[in-house]
């Protein structure tokens, strides 16, 4: 158990360490939504399942999506202003 205990911290680190490194904004939200659900596993090995459900619909859940729909309307804005610019 403590050698899968030590998997997860370096996973936890890894992810919190490679999301400053990544250029692009779906990389970093799938390397997020990746560390909410390491949190989740590590909160459910402390015994915490009221804080692994929270994080799990909480942190992998509803801040993913949001996310992803924030990144598509950020896209769309940019092609809008792109065909604005071509015509004028």
């Amino acid at each position: 158990m403590r050698f899968f205990e030590m998997i997860l911290l370096l996973c936890l680190i890894v992810c919190a360490v490679s999301v400053g490194f990544a250029k692009d904004l779906l990389t970093s939200i799938v390397i997020f939504m990746s560390y909410s659900l390491i949190m989740c596993v590590i909160w459910v090995l402390l015994q915490s399942p009221d804080l692994a459900i929270t994080e799990a619909a909480v942190g992998a859940g509803v801040t993913s999506i949001l996310f992803f729909v924030t990144l598509k309307k950020i896209r769309a804005i940019r092609r809008e202003g792109q065909h604005e610019q071509d015509k004028g």
